[in-house]
């Protein structure tokens, strides 16, 4: 049986962050609402608990999980090797509705699928999602909904698609943007990206001191 928290109302808010914390840690998994869509999450560091988010929505180990983080440092931690672009775009972006996919520390004992050595990593600007991160930890967060299904704007859709699958389901209200992050690819010398969504591409190449256009067909050659 899952669960359903309001979380607009602050004692259901408080009950559903305490129960998704204690999912989380034994292993199971979680809907929480994020400033982009709906995510569901699992301990990035539980491997059997990632593999149970991939079957839930029904997809293969050749997608790899996204992680959500809860502060700016906790990517120090996570990377081989913060490059001086990646801070200038997470000062700018973080947190907020841009991804980006980087070069994993090789220590770190996960298993998000197929990942080839690379991580998405992005810190939502969602005060529930936030929350959750800093008592948990990073988290495996993919789109709350069934592969080839439209994703989730409200926890309803989410509990429609994915059921009594996932534990606890953290109603944070419909989704505000509902429109996915944008990912930047930070992996190679020249940034690329990967999908156009919630942060405009201009916005990244001002950033990076780039055309718009070198930004966006650097990903169309790639």
């Amino acid at each position: 049986m899952s669960t359903v928290y309001d979380c607009a109302d602050p004692d259901s808010r408080a009950a559903g962050l305490s129960a998704a914390t204690s999912a989380l840690k034994s292993g199971r998994l979680v809907v929480l609402p994020t400033d982009t869509l709906y995510g569901l999450g699992a301990d990035a560091f539980d491997s059997t608990a990632v593999s149970s988010l991939l079957a839930a929505k029904r997809r293969g180990r050749d997608m790899p999980v996204p992680v959500l983080v809860g502060s700016w440092h906790t990517i120090d931690g996570l990377v081989f090797s913060v490059r001086a672009q990646a801070r200038e775009l997470i000062r700018a972006f973080w947190p907020g509705g841009l991804s980006l996919v980087v070069q994993q520390a090789p220590s770190l004992a996960w298993d998000l699928g197929d990942t080839r050595g690379t991580v998405m990593l992005r810190m939502p600007l969602h005060p529930v999602a936030l929350e959750l991160l800093r008592e948990v930890g990073p988290l495996a967060v993919s789109s709350a909904n069934v592969s080839g299904q439209p994703p989730a704007k409200t926890a309803a859709e989410a509990r429609d698609q994915l059921g009594d699958l996932v534990g606890v389901y953290l109603d944070g209200g419909p989704a505000e943007h509902a429109v996915a992050s944008t990912i930047v690819d930070l992996t190679a010398d020249q940034p690329r990206i990967l999908r156009v969504g919630a942060v405009p591409v201009a916005d990244i190449a001002e950033v990076l001191g780039m055309s718009p256009e070198a930004l966006s067909g650097a990903a169309q050659l790639g």
